[in-house]
Formats: C-alpha cells, sequence, structure tokens
C-alpha cells in the first residue's frame, strides 16, 4: 500500500475508535439516565398512592361527618320543636 492509503487507514481507524469509545460512554450513561427516571417514576407513584389514601380519608371523614351533621341538625330541630311544645 503507499503511504496516502496508509494515512487514510489509519484516519479511519482513529475515527472508528473515537466513535466506539463515545458510543459506549453514551450508553452507559443512558443505562444510568433510565435507573434515574425509574427511580423518579417510583417515587411519583408512591406520592400519588399517598395522595390518593389521603383523598379517601378525607373523602370517609367527610361523609361520616355530614352523617352526624345531619343527625345532630334532625336531633337539634326536634329538641326546637320539643321546647316549644312546652
Amino acid at each position: 500500500m503507499e503511504t496516502p492509503a496508509w494515512i487514510l487507514v489509519i484516519f479511519l481507524s482513529v475515527a472508528l475508535l473515537i466513535f466506539l469509545v463515545v458510543t459506549t460512554i453514551l450508553c452507559i450513561k443512558l443505562i444510568e439516565l433510565t435507573k434515574d427516571i425509574r427511580n423518579v417514576v417510583m417515587k411519583g407513584q408512591d406520592i400519588a398512592d399517598d395522595v390518593e389514601g389521603i383523598t379517601r380519608n378525607v373523602r370517609n371523614m367527610t361523609n361520616v361527618s355530614g352523617i352526624i351533621k345531619t343527625v345532630l341538625e334532625t336531633f337539634n330541630i326536634r329538641v326546637g320543636e320539643k321546647k316549644g311544645k312546652k
């Protein structure tokens, strides 16, 4: 082979080596990024589950307090009616 051909082969080999190293590094970083994203998604899911539980508890407390309020209002009306009759 002549000298220009060897220079071209060396240049392409170095370019390929650089490309492979950069590609390997980027793949490793991409894998780390997907792990981080997975952790963030899991934490977000945990937060959503907690909020759902809190909402369920508030809804249950609202239902119970609504029932108690209705019962107390009914009781107060009856007590008021009894006091009015006396």
